[in-house]
């Protein structure tokens, strides 16, 4: 297994990345792979500095890197050799088993699709997150930022991908998949939501629960989310601000600090055909350490095979 990390990517590389993977190496089986994509030069230092071995490592040098604010499409043509590009490139040649940066979102997006590509019978990959639960466990909400607007048929794929996420990597028997909604009764919505409920509630393909509401997002009623990446992503941004919220405030509490998201490293994109993740743009150590192993997990669970086998 060979995992894949761009170095270079979040605003605090390559020293949070580096710190991250050397955090990571430590709970990685023997045969389990790191593959550092960036500035090897930049990266031996840090590594000096640990008194870590970079022989653990196996290192792909670039000499370019794409930063938060370009234009991502532009970005990954312009710039061949930057760490994301070819990160998309080993990933394509089944050099590596998966791949994650902290770096563009678009860039990442935009990789995935135009290098291993949308998974056939898939129409819109999503990008989702989990999301903690009161009681205990965790759900997951997709779509939260790669698709503001969407048709009815690619909510349900997402409730699809999601269900499988659930399944494989979190652990959820028969997850129950919710559509956000403005009510919970089946006439209400707009009309994206009115033509999706229909085609939900006949499909075979997952656990059908109904429409929810925004206040049973932590709640236990539904394990998936469904919503279109608008929605969902104005939910993820203000999910995010409670933790900091309750930091500022002195507030310590056991559900809320399961808002950090340095706990889950990062966001899957999925439907694709190869496991991928990006992270938060801030991720410090310990956020890129579990991007990692979430990254791990999807490629020990086969989660990419059993999307492709149900969109066949």
């Amino acid at each position: 297994m060979k995992i894949g990390l761009d170095i270079m990517g979040g605003d605090f590389a390559p020293n949070a990345t580096v710190l991250g993977a050397i955090a990571a190496f430590k709970a990685l089986d023997s045969h389990q792979k790191l593959v550092l994509i960036g500035d090897k030069d930049q990266a031996l230092p840090i590594m000096k500095e640990q008194n870590f071995n970079p022989d653990h490592f196996e290192f792909v040098h670039t000499t370019q890197t794409i930063s938060m604010g370009e234009h991502p499409t532009k970005a990954i043509t312009q710039k061949p050799d930057s760490s994301i590009s070819v990160g998309f490139k080993l990933l394509k040649e089944k050099k590596i088993d998966s791949f994650s940066s902290a770096g563009n979102t678009g860039a990442m997006l935009v990789g995935a699709m135009f290098s291993v590509k949308t998974v056939p019978g898939v129409i819109r990959p999503a990008i989702s997150t989990v999301v903690p639960k009161l009681k205990k466990g965790y759900g997951i909400m997709l779509d939260v930022g790669a698709n503001a607007d969407c048709k009815p048929d690619t909510l349900l794929q997402f409730g699809i991908l999601g269900s499988l996420f659930a399944e494989s990597i979190l652990g959820i028997h028969k997850p129950k998949v919710g559509l956000m909604n403005i009510g919970e009764e089946e006439e209400k919505g707009n009309l994206l939501m009115l033509a999706t409920h229909p085609m939900m509630k006949d499909t075979n393909m997952f656990n059908f629960i109904g429409n929810i509401e925004g206040r049973d997002l932590f709640n236990e009623k539904a394990d998936v989310i469904v919503c279109d990446g608008f929605t969902g992503n104005v939910m993820l941004k203000l999910a995010e601000t409670f933790y900091v919220l309750t930091q500022q405030k002195g507030f310590q509490d056991e559900f809320f600090a399961r808002f950090n998201y340095e706990q889950y490293g990062g966001s899957p994109i999925l439907g694709i055909n190869a496991p991928v993740i990006i992270g938060h743009g801030i991720s410090n150590p310990e956020a890129i350490k579990n991007m990692i192993l979430l990254s791990r997990s999807m490629i020990t669970t086969k989660l990419i095979d059993k999307i492709i086998s149900a969109f066949k």
